[in-house]
């Protein structure tokens, strides 16, 4: 082998550890965009539109980076957060205002995942107390590892759960001919499917994903040699995410929207026993409960920690998690 062979490969394996290394805050925040509400969004699209709202969730795979995107340079450069940096740039007027937007938002979403979780107990016959005991203390007991990068693992590793929705979109035997089709027929004039695309593009990009990654990236310590890594995992995780709903989407039209068109998924009970003739009553409960419980909990990771890190940045306490409990206020 010559020199310049191995030179390149070495090239290429150093290129390959450094993603590893920096590989973690866009595909965790990417993973809990893809959340109980947004599963069950994509699920009334597919009931009540079939295949024409799939295109949607592909055109905004680079809208979502370019967000997100943002947050990467900020937090490699500056070391700090979004909260902080509105603080010091705008003052603490708007930091306020800015945290009372995150804060609402964290709210209502934890509802929603902590709602989904006691949703996938009560298929297998839990009391929803039980269920959320649970994953309450299953919340805390990650946040309060003190270590950021085991943090990181758990999210992914519970987020990856997501990857259940592509074995219940094979399992519903789609069309392709009727989705290439339906995809491309869209009907722009109609309110009604303008409301539902709205609220798909409500469902992706949302306040508390950018409070979370740009400190993850600084609280990783991710510095200016590590940005195009950095980049690419945001990407991939924008990718991941949108196929993960565009999955939901296809499951649903293919299986609902052919028999129950006007069939409302407001809860993944609904989803789920609207799913379970199609699938199988195992197939539809395991795989789809899989699902759901991964998206929940990683959202829940996520929300929470944006909060705890946006208060911190916009008061001026320590905030990190390599802070042992009790250590920072």
């Amino acid at each position: 082998m010559s020199d310049m062979a191995v030179r390149q490969r070495a090239q290429t394996a150093s290129s390959w550890r450094r993603f590893v290394a920096v590989f973690g805050p866009g595909i965790v925040v990417m993973l809990a965009d893809t959340d109980v509400g947004s599963v069950i969004t994509a699920g009334q699209s597919g009931v009540q539109w079939g295949y024409k709202l799939l295109l949607l969730q592909l055109i905004l795979i680079p809208i979502l980076y370019m967000t997100q995107e943002l947050t990467v340079p900020l937090g490699v450069f500056t070391g700090r957060g979004h909260g902080e940096l509105i603080r010091d740039t705008f003052g603490p007027v708007w930091a306020w205002v800015s945290a009372a937007g995150l804060g609402a938002a964290v709210v209502g979403a934890l509802l929603t995942e902590f709602a989904g979780v006691a949703g996938v107990g009560e298929m297998y016959g839990l009391p929803r107390w039980i269920s959320l005991a649970i994953g309450a203390s299953a919340l805390l007991a990650v946040v309060l590892t003190g270590s950021y990068r085991r943090v990181e693992r758990v999210a992914i590793a519970l987020g990856l759960f997501e990857l259940a929705f592509f074995g219940v979109a094979w399992a519903a035997h789609p069309n392709v001919h009727d989705m290439l089709r339906d995809s491309v027929d869209i009907p722009f004039r109609n309110t009604d499917y303008l409301y539902l695309a709205a609220a798909n593009i409500g469902a992706v990009i949302m306040p508390w994903m950018i409070f979370y990654q740009q400190p993850a990236v600084a609280d990783k310590k991710l510095r200016p040699e590590h940005l195009a890594a950095a980049r690419w995992d945001t990407a991939l995780g924008a990718l991941v995410t949108q196929l993960v709903m565009a999955a939901v989407l296809v499951a649903c039209a293919a299986t609902i929207g052919q028999t129950k068109a006007d069939a409302t998924l407001n809860t993944v009970g609904d989803m789920s026993g609207a799913l379970t003739p199609f699938l199988g009553d195992h197939v539809g409960k395991l795989v789809f409960g899989i699902g759901v419980l991964g998206a929940g909990m990683v959202a829940a990771i996520v929300t929470s920690l944006a909060f705890a890190w946006g208060l911190g940045e916009v008061t001026g306490y320590r905030r990190s998690l390599e802070f042992k409990p009790f250590e920072a206020r």
